[in-house]
């Protein structure tokens, strides 16, 4: 059973007096595990797919089944808890909380999803292959935009997500600090066996690290 499934996806969006479609009828799947990056231009509707993927938004039509449970069929709670338990997130802008180390941004995650311990050998080991160890007490003022991003990848994985999306984790980010962190986020997936989704308009990005890469251009799935 692959890990993802999406059929016949659409996302209409009203603007106005307008209908805009973002999606029109993509269909994907991931397998367990694999490393898959959405490559596209701005407007190609691959943020939507994102969005969807992760529940943080509805479709006007079509299926979405995560780890084999269709997110049309469950409540908001049960989404909300799917977000929480199954599924890490990284994104461009880091997203890290200002008044809290590196450390306490790392270990929020855990308690947002109702976790009272952490596994400890597994916080270890992701720490040591992010390189974070000696940031680990700096707030993100103090740190570089390549550590902030270490750090929120550190977030995203801490609670041993069965999927990691990462909506373009290195836009922010210069030459070496993103080559770094596509390696990093490479190395994860093949460590930790982790699905991992991400979205880039950088085809070279997607080459580096992907086991496969989709093209979109107008809300759908270009044919290889």
């Amino acid at each position: 059973m692959s890990m993802i499934e999406i059929a016949g996806l659409s996302k209409t969006y009203r603007l106005g007096r307008v209908d805009v479609a973002a999606l029109r009828g993509v269909n994907l799947a991931v397998e367990s595990g694999e490393f898959v990056a959405i490559v596209g231009p701005s407007g190609s509707g691959k943020s939507t797919l994102f969005y969807i993927i992760g529940g943080l938004t509805g479709a006007s039509a079509g299926r979405v089944v995560i780890d084999g449970r269709d997110l049309a069929a469950m409540s908001e709670a049960e989404r909300t808890r799917l977000r929480q338990t199954h599924i890490g997130f990284v994104f461009q802008k880091f997203n890290l909380l200002p008044t809290l180390t590196a450390a306490e941004n790392i270990e929020i995650a855990r308690h947002i999803a109702g976790r009272r311990r952490a596994d400890r050998g597994h916080l270890d080991e992701i720490i040591r292959l992010l390189g974070i160890g000696e940031r680990l007490d700096h707030k993100p003022f103090a740190l570089s935009g390549g550590e902030q991003q270490r750090v929120a990848i550190a977030r995203a994985v801490v609670n041993h997500p069965k999927i990691l999306l990462a909506d373009e984790p290195t836009g922010n980010l210069d030459t070496e600090n993103s080559q770094a962190v596509l390696a990093m986020l490479q190395d994860l997936n093949r460590r930790l066996g982790q699905t991992t989704l991400m979205i880039t308009h950088n085809p070279e990005a997607a080459a580096v690290c992907a086991d496969r890469v989709v093209h979109m251009r107008d809300g759908r799935i270009l044919e290889p």
